[in-house]
């Protein structure tokens, strides 16, 4: 059996394309010039990703991903099988989850209407290249098994990434956990929602987790006015948190140089906002 893969927009290793690859050892990237395959898997994380723009030799082809629908999956039998990541051959590091799903139902945000309610999972095997693990869960304190989890990473004992530590429900306990991990990168927090008073949360946090070891995600253009956006970064900056800005429309001007501004950090250091502004 001929098995084609298409990756269409992933900055990183795309999980269910090396479960498809675990389960037909013989799946290789998609070649047009190498004839007719019998399947054709086709991921897509963005919406705006334009789709595969030439015919497609296949005497079926399958599209998923959040780019196409939020509700198509993988078949039971190619999910259940571990990731391959033969095909990624010059990535150096790990894809995990420990649980799916999230507590949260932020509106900007697909991962409730996709995976539900957070839910543990069984962790995946590691890249056998890796040299770190990026941990992909969208809240990972939020799951009841985190204790487990942060177990087997200090089993593995290398360096993690996180993507997803809520700042609102993260505890003394919790921090003690994450100071005794190797971190390949600052943790990473949130202060999405302008109206959500975080600061003296925030205070707690550094007390347990030095600051210059957090790097706070702000999400801007969305729900917020430029005077919230100001606060937020500028509360950050008294914390000694390094902010990080999420334009939720790129192509709006002021959302654009604000980020700009901000997350060139030589920059945000040492001009002002209305300088900067008034000068671009």
């Amino acid at each position: 059996m001929r098995i084609g893969l298409i990756d269409l927009d992933s900055k990183m290793p795309n999980i269910p394309l090396m479960k498809v690859k675990g389960y037909y050892p013989e799946a290789e990237w998609y070649n047009p010039m190498m004839g007719k395959y019998d399947k054709i898997f086709i991921s897509k994380i963005f919406n705006f990703t334009p789709d595969y723009q030439y015919p497609l030799n296949a005497n079926a082809v399958l599209r998923g991903g959040t780019g196409y629908d939020l509700n198509i999956k993988l078949p039971e039998e190619i999910e259940s099988c571990q990731p391959d990541y033969s095909i990624y051959p010059n990535y150096n590091y790990s894809m995990q989850f420990f649980s799916r799903g999230c507590i949260r139902n932020c509106p900007f945000c697909v991962v409730r209407q996709k995976e539900g309610h957070i839910k543990p999972v069984e962790p995946m095997n590691l890249n056998p290249k890796g040299e770190w693990i990026e941990i992909l869960d969208n809240n990972f304190f939020a799951n009841p098994e985190w204790k487990s989890a942060i177990q087997q990473l200090l089993k593995w004992d290398q360096p993690v990434n996180f993507h997803g530590i809520d700042a609102r429900i993260l505890t003394e306990e919790q921090s003690y956990f994450l100071n005794q991990l190797k971190h390949k990168k600052q943790i990473h927090i949130a202060w999405d929602n302008p109206k959500d008073n975080l600061v003296p949360r925030l205070k707690e946090i550094t007390k347990w987790i030095k600051p210059y070891k957090l790097m706070c995600y702000v999400l801007i253009g969305y729900w917020s006015t430029p005077e919230e956006d100001l606060y937020r970064v500028e509360k950050l900056r008294e914390l000694k948190i390094d902010p990080f800005v999420m334009p939720y429309d790129k192509s709006d001007p002021y959302q654009r140089n604000f980020a700009r501004w901000v997350n060139h950090k030589a920059i945000w250091r040492t001009v002002k906002w209305e300088d900067y502004r008034k000068a671009n």
